[in-house]
């Protein structure tokens, strides 16, 4: 399957040359350093990814489509998953109906990476 393209007017965070899902000197800066902040978000995102997702799988329309987008892209960068943010604001701002199968698929695929690195991170 191909990479989505993301819109010309995307702006992208810089990724280190080995990029983590999550950027933890942005979490680390949002949070001040609390390390019980952080944990909290991350077991805030892991639930409500969940719903957004459900709710991408389900849009019965563009508006439900769009909105689920717009709240995933907004917990992934609250994180600094920025792959993923990246990805929720194509899928909100670009996707054309026949490229939702795919959005979604690479959605799933961010997610799932991000989900892991907190299991890994919080362990």
């Amino acid at each position: 399957m191909k990479p989505m393209k993301l819109a010309e007017d995307t702006v992208c965070m810089p990724a280190a040359a080995n990029a983590r899902p999550i950027d933890l000197v942005h979490l680390s800066k949002y949070t001040l350093g609390n390390r019980d902040l952080e944990n909290e978000l991350m077991g805030l995102f892991r639930a409500q990814a969940d719903v957004y997702l459900g709710r991408l799988a389900e849009a019965a329309d563009d508006a439900d489509w769009v909105s689920a987008a717009h709240s995933l892209k907004g917990s992934a960068k609250a994180l600094g998953a920025w792959e993923l943010a990246d990805l929720a604001e194509f899928a909100e701002r670009g996707a054309t109906v026949s490229e939702r199968p795919q959005a979604l698929d690479e959605i799933k695929a961010a997610v799932a990476a991000v989900n892991a690195f907190i299991d890994g991170f919080r362990e």
